[in-house]
């Protein structure tokens, strides 16, 4: 089960932002984390619990919800105040730079509001088995929108107490309560990556002038999130990712040996795509499982979220293209990602389906979102179906949305962040969102990859660094370059650690740190 509240209001790190002038005692009791993973991670991580309002619009009842929180203490006392970060999801399969984070930040999350559609294993196992993909067959789509009454029918019998208190406004309340319960300076600085940037635009908009610092990374769109039927913007940019994937393989043919049998990488393309139908109606069987439409392309798009497993990736294809498939199928399983697809479906059915404001009440009336995702992207369009045709659906509304229009002026302008090729969050979101947050201004990384922590890069430490520093924002139009390549050595430590230069005690704080956690905790002083 997935805890909504807790793991939406995930990670919470005490920071670099200004000292905060309010010197009254904290109110939130820090202590040492339980679980041997957790403090193996890093040296010193505190946990707590704060007690908030279940109901937010419910001011005279008692029930409380108690939040379970993580915090990094600053590398140097005292520290000047302290950020709320949210990394997204729950929904982010296959990013590498997260996956060395997990551990971390998901203790406990299953102790309040466990949202969940099933009873047990088999259920779930049955739920896992309908995930499939628009475009699998010829009557997947019947087949999903059947599926998705069932999932909004057994979710409204299971869940109808708290399918309403988990929507995006309750944890944005959430956010302002940890800020209550600091006694710093009575302001939110917040960095939120994906989904976290719907929440962090959301609490901007509901509470500008308690906002200070706010970055903004890998955003997606909250106009399509709460008002459309489907993601649409989302997608923008995935086919274009995709094919970066067999671009770089021509760039680099003496670590991609998909690149030795075609001419050029359109040809390729073209062979994976061929491949991708083929197995649509002649799935391989490899060891335990049937190598279908929907797990391969899973797999494909798993990687869209980072350069980190294209080789591994392109290695597949290649022997599955050759006919290899004894080799091909060595320590291959599909539980990981059924395991992982059941957790993610639920805890989005909870969270996107009770905070989106619009229904179909048949097929028909759902097709021109169909069709509209389909044109987005060939890759990616078919992929979100499921859950789009079960929050057509869904039977109960979030207590509290956000109805307003997202024109914000903050105490600080927002730094937004977008990387050039994001396949899950494009650029142009990142944009669009800007364009109604006054003063605000959008940095591009240049780069392939999901949010700016998929793509090491000293140029954005240094001015993420300088916006936690004094609130200054990089000129319009800055794009900053990346220092890693593909297939690259390349890591957030290493980028810190030289661009720390000669502080000893600065490079100390993040050597043997996993991978994305410096580019968060430099700010810890």
């Amino acid at each position: 089960m997935i805890s909504i509240r807790d793991i939406l209001q995930l990670a919470f790190f005490s920071s670099a932002a200004n000292r905060p002038s309010n010197d009254a005692t904290p109110t939130i009791p820090w202590r040492a984390c339980d679980g041997a993973i957790i403090n193996s991670t890093l040296a010193t991580v505190e946990c707590a619990t704060l007690s908030v309002p279940l109901d937010y619009t419910e001011p005279q009842s008692d029930e409380r919800l108690d939040l379970e929180l993580l915090r990094v203490p600053a590398t140097f006392q005292p520290s000047r105040g302290s950020i709320q970060v949210n990394f997204g999801g729950p929904g982010l399969p296959g990013r590498e730079s997260l996956a060395l984070l997990a551990p971390l930040l998901l203790p406990g999350t299953s102790n309040t509001i466990p949202f969940s559609c099933v009873n047990s294993h088999d259920e779930a196992v049955a739920l896992s088995s309908e995930l499939i993909f628009g475009n699998s067959s010829d009557v997947a789509l019947g087949r999903l929108w059947a599926r998705g009454t069932v999932n909004a029918n057994i979710c409204y019998e299971k869940a109808e107490k708290i399918g309403g208190l988990v929507g995006t406004a309750f944890v944005a309340r959430d956010l302002m309560s940890v800020v209550d319960a600091l006694n710093e300076d009575g302001k939110l600085r917040y960095w939120g990556f994906s989904y976290g940037t719907t929440l962090g635009a959301t609490a901007a908009a509901m509470f500008p002038d308690r906002i200070d610092k706010m970055i903004l990374d890998g955003v997606q769109n909250p106009h399509d999130y709460y008002h459309s039927l489907a993601d649409f913007e989302e997608w923008t940019d995935s086919d274009e990712v995709f094919s970066g994937i067999f671009s770089w393989c021509f760039a680099y043919p003496e670590r991609c040996s998909l690149a030795r049998r075609y001419s050029n990488a359109a040809e390729l393309e073209q062979a994976v795509w061929t491949l991708i139908d083929a197995v649509k109606y002649n799935p391989i069987p490899m060891g335990s499982f049937l190598l279908d439409y929907t797990i391969l392309k899973a797999t494909i798009v798993g990687n869209l979220y980072s350069t980190y497993g294209w080789p591994q990736l392109t290695a597949l294809l290649d022997m599955l293209l050759m006919g290899n498939i004894k080799e091909a199928s060595a320590g291959a399983s599909a539980s990981g990602v059924l395991t992982e697809a059941e957790k993610i479906f639920m805890a989005v059915m909870g969270i996107h389906c009770g905070d989106r404001n619009v229904r179909a009440s048949r097929l028909d009336d759902f097709m021109p979102a169909v069709g509209q995702l389909y044109n987005t992207s060939r890759i990616m369009g078919d992929i979100t179906t499921a859950i789009s045709m079960t929050c057509a659906q869904w039977k109960f509304d979030a207590k509290e949305r956000y109805e307003g229009d997202f024109q914000v002026e903050t105490k600080e302008p927002v730094l937004f962040i977008g990387n050039t090729y994001d396949g899950l969050t494009p650029l142009i979101s990142a944009y669009n969102v800007s364009s109604g947050f006054r003063g605000s201004v959008v940095l591009e990384v240049n780069g392939y990859g999901h949010s700016s922590i998929s793509l090491p890069s000293t140029c954005t430490f240094k001015i993420v660094s300088a916006y936690w520093e004094n609130a200054s924002l990089p000129s319009l139009g800055t794009v900053c370059e990346v220092d890693v390549q593909l297939y690259g050595d390349s890591t957030w430590a290493s980028v810190v650690v030289d661009a720390l230069g000669s502080d000893k005690n600065l490079r100390r704080e993040v050597i043997d740190v996993p991978n994305v956690l410096p580019f968060v905790r430099r700010w810890l002083k």
